[in-house]
C-alpha cells in the first residue's frame, strides 16, 4: 500500500512548539443532523471530543461524516488514522453512505492512515515525521483517530497510559486540531470507567449505544459533557441512512435507557 503520509526531500517543517493562536469560542460544525443542537452549535475548534460506545453502534460512522462534511462544506483538510480497518474497508463503507473518500484523498483534501498506535505515537512525537509533515503542510484542521482503545495495548500500567492520553491529546491541542477519538464501550452504565481515565482529559464525550425498545434494538445518543458550554441532557434517537447519521427525538415515556435494562415510566404523581 502507498504511503499516504509520504514525503519530499527538505520539506519537512517541525510542528510549533507553542499552542497555535486560533479564536477559541469558534465552533466547528458537525454537520450532523441533530448533533449539532445538541451541542449548542457544534464543537469548539481545538476541542478532543470523545466517542464511545458499543461496536457498529456508529462511531466510525460519526467520524468519516465529521471529516467529510469539513471538506465539502468548510473547505477543511481531514486526517483518517486507523487503527482497526484498511482503507479500503473505509472508502466502501463510506460509498454506502455516498462519501466518495478516495475522490476527495486524489484532491489532496483528505487522508487516510492505517497503522498501530505504538507507530502512530512515535511518528507524532517526532518533529520530522511524515505524519507531522502532512499536518503542517496540509494545513489539517480535523482529524479522527479509530479508534483510541488500541492504545491499551501499549501498556498496562494506567499511570502510564495516560500518560500516552496526554502526549497525544496534547500534540493535537498545540495544533488547534479538532480531533474525534472513538473508543470501545460495552458497558452498561452511563461510563464506564477505563484505564487511564481518558473521560477527564478530553472536551467532549458523546455516548452511542443500542437500547432494545418494545423487542427491537434501536440506536441512543447522548451528550455526556461538553468543556466550557452548555449541551442538550436528553437521550435522543438517532439513525444511519443513506446520507449518513441523523439524529431524532428523544426517547419518550422511557428510564434507565442506558443501563441496559430501560422500562415504562409510569404516570406521575
Amino acid at each position: 500500500m502507498e504511503n499516504p503520509t509520504g514525503q519530499r526531500d527538505g520539506e519537512a517543517p517541525s510542528p510549533s512548539s507553542t499552542v497555535t493562536n486560533y479564536p477559541v469560542r469558534k465552533r466547528v460544525k458537525t454537520s450532523i443532523v441533530g448533533l449539532d443542537e445538541m451541542l449548542s452549535g457544534g464543537l469548539f475548534e481545538g476541542a478532543i471530543t470523545l466517542v464511545r460506545g458499543a461496536p457498529g453502534a456508529g462511531k466510525t460512522t460519526l467520524g468519516m461524516q465529521f471529516l467529510y462534511s469539513g471538506i465539502t462544506d468548510e473547505d477543511e483538510r481531514g486526517l483518517l488514522v486507523s487503527f482497526e480497518e484498511f482503507p479500503f474497508s473505509l472508502h466502501r463503507d463510506a460509498l454506502s453512505f455516498g462519501w466518495d473518500l478516495r475522490k476527495l484523498a486524489k484532491e489532496e483534501k483528505l487522508r487516510l492512515i492505517f497503522t498501530s498506535p505504538r507507530i502512530f505515537l512515535s511518528s507524532l512525537q517526532s518533529p520530522a515525521s511524515p505524519l507531522n509533515h502532512t499536518i503542517q503542510e496540509w494545513d489539517v484542521r480535523r482529524v479522527v483517530l479509530d479508534s483510541i482503545s488500541h492504545f491499551t495495548r501499549m501498556t498496562r500500567n494506567p499511570i502510564e497510559l495516560r500518560e500516552i492520553y496526554n502526549n497525544v491529546i496534547n500534540s493535537l491541542k498545540r495544533e488547534g486540531i479538532t480531533t474525534i477519538l472513538t473508543s470501545e464501550d460495552s458497558g452498561t452504565s452511563l461510563l464506564t470507567e477505563e484505564r487511564g481515565r481518558l473521560s477527564f482529559v478530553v472536551d467532549n464525550i458523546i455516548l452511542m449505544r443500542y437500547v432494545e425498545i418494545d423487542s427491537t434494538m434501536q440506536r441512543a445518543i447522548l451528550v455526556l459533557k461538553t468543556r466550557g458550554s452548555d449541551h442538550a441532557k436528553e437521550i435522543r434517537r438517532f439513525e444511519l441512512q443513506e446520507g449518513g447519521i441523523v439524529v431524532g427525538t428523544r426517547f419518550e415515556g422511557r428510564e434507565a435507557l442506558l443501563s441496559g435494562s430501560p422500562r415504562s415510566m409510569g404516570p406521575r404523581p
